[in-house]
């Protein structure tokens, strides 16, 4: 399940993901995020690894450490190397999603766009949390293998829009 970590310079949204590696509270951004944080205490918590792989010419991979919180309405997902380095915190509520990567805040209309700016692919973060508590809940497109989901596994393949994609991830829920 390791994927290496992209490269700097392969495309934008990998640069978006690893420039910087700034710790996540360093700076006054980030507690600002942190102070005006809507994710209710009483919300799902998972935490593990996962890998991204999109086949489009060239492939594309992306792998991290993520601990996701909240729900599809609100809700937190940090993403780190497997050194320990921040890659990204996203941060979602009604009427905003913000991405902070290092030093930079970058805002998008919606949590699904805020997404495929971080991973590379328009993961359903709505149908997301419901594969990981179980649910088998239908996105167009995307077919979840919910089989190992009890051991802490979670397979969903995209296979259109083109091109295709693999997440999987491993997890544990708090």
């Amino acid at each position: 399940m390791s994927v290496p970590a992209p490269r700097l310079a392969d495309s934008g949204r990998r640069a978006l993901l690893l420039a910087g590696g700034a710790a996540l509270l360093s700076i006054a951004g980030c507690a600002q995020l942190a102070g005006r944080s809507s994710v209710p205490r009483s919300t799902d918590s998972w935490s593990g690894r996962m890998s991204l792989r999109i086949d489009s010419q060239p492939v594309q991979t992306f792998s991290a450490l993520f601990e996701l919180r909240g729900s599809p309405e609100a809700g937190e997902l940090s993403l780190t190397s497997p050194i320990g380095s921040t890659l990204a915190q996203l941060h979602w509520s009604p009427g905003e999603a913000l991405l902070k990567n290092g030093s930079e805040v970058r805002r998008f209309d919606s949590v699904d766009a805020l997404i495929e700016a971080a991973t590379g692919a328009a993961i359903p973060v709505g149908a997301l949390f419901g594969w990981l508590a179980g649910r088998d809940e239908r996105v167009p497109g995307w077919r979840p293998d919910l089989a190992q989901v009890a051991n802490g596994r979670l397979q969903a393949t995209r296979e259109s829009p083109g091109p295709t994609a693999d997440l999987r991830i491993v997890f544990e829920r708090s």
